[in-house]
């Protein structure tokens, strides 16, 4: 078992692929492991990933046929042996220093599940489409309806889980699909979930942004869908407990290999 698992889907990210995962290696202070998915890039991502897999055995690297960044993420989650797994995108939208701040609750045995919130007291923020925010308060509001919980930011791209959790979720959803799913899935749970504050870099359509109309439409399907129309059993392999019904051994257990 490692102690955290870093889940990289990726396509068609030559340009920045190689520099997020020298970060992550570099930059994260504890035993990990990574594990990139490329989701069928056509551009040079392939041939980057397969020469710094060679150069660190923490590397895992996976090629599939596109599937999403749905399917992408349930192959790194199955392969995954973290006691604590963190989604990390391949654009660097999002800061890989801030990983240590993200999981620090689970760590410290006080949350199942950590968001990376860019709306709460801010870090470092782009300021970049009004639509964007709007779509994604609106969905955030909409989930929050059906779950009972407060979040701020369900889009977020860093979201990191106890191991156990996530390995056991029965993923459904396609392409982006997937943020609202799990949220929907981890709120039946009952599992205790904190948001804490990020830097957000955000990249334009120009620079490489793939996010697009139709994914919002589809996410508000998916909004009903999974809280309406999918049961606790229906949502879990296996159901794992919250923490608040656990000891503490696992987070001492977490802490102690640090």
């Amino acid at each position: 078992m490692k102690t955290l698992s870093v889940v990289m889907p990726v396509f068609n990210e030559e340009n920045t692929v190689g520099l997020v995962i020298e970060r992550v290696l570099t930059e994260i202070p504890h035993d990990l492991e990574l594990i990139v998915v490329n989701d069928g890039s056509t551009d040079g991502t392939a041939q980057i990933l397969d020469t710094l897999a060679v150069k660190d055995r923490r590397l895992q690297v996976l090629h599939q046929p596109n599937g999403g960044k749905a399917s992408a993420l349930k192959r790194g989650f199955e392969m995954s042996r973290g006691n604590v797994v963190i989604i990390q995108d391949a654009d660097l939208e999002y800061d890989p220093a801030e990983i240590d701040h993200i999981i620090q609750p689970i760590l410290q045995g006080k949350a199942d599940v950590v968001y990376g919130s860019r709306f709460l007291v801010r870090r470092a923020a782009r300021v970049l489409y009004f639509y964007h925010y709007l779509a994604n308060s609106f969905l955030t509001f909409l989930s929050n309806m059906l779950t009972n919980l407060n979040m701020t930011d369900i889009e977020t791209g860093y979201k990191a889980f106890r191991g156990d959790i996530i390995r056991n979720m029965i993923i459904e959803s396609k392409g982006f699909g997937i943020e609202v799913e799990i949220t929907a899935k981890v709120a039946k749970l009952n599992a205790v979930i904190y948001e804490v504050p990020i830097s957000y870099y955000g990249r334009t359509y120009q620079e490489g942004k793939k996010i697009q109309f139709n994914d919002g439409l589809v996410a508000l399907w998916y909004v009903l869908r999974f809280n309406i129309f999918r049961g606790l059993n229906r949502s879990f392999r296996s159901i794992p407990q919250p923490h608040a019904l656990q000891t503490h051994s696992f987070s001492k257990r977490s802490a102690d290999s640090f």
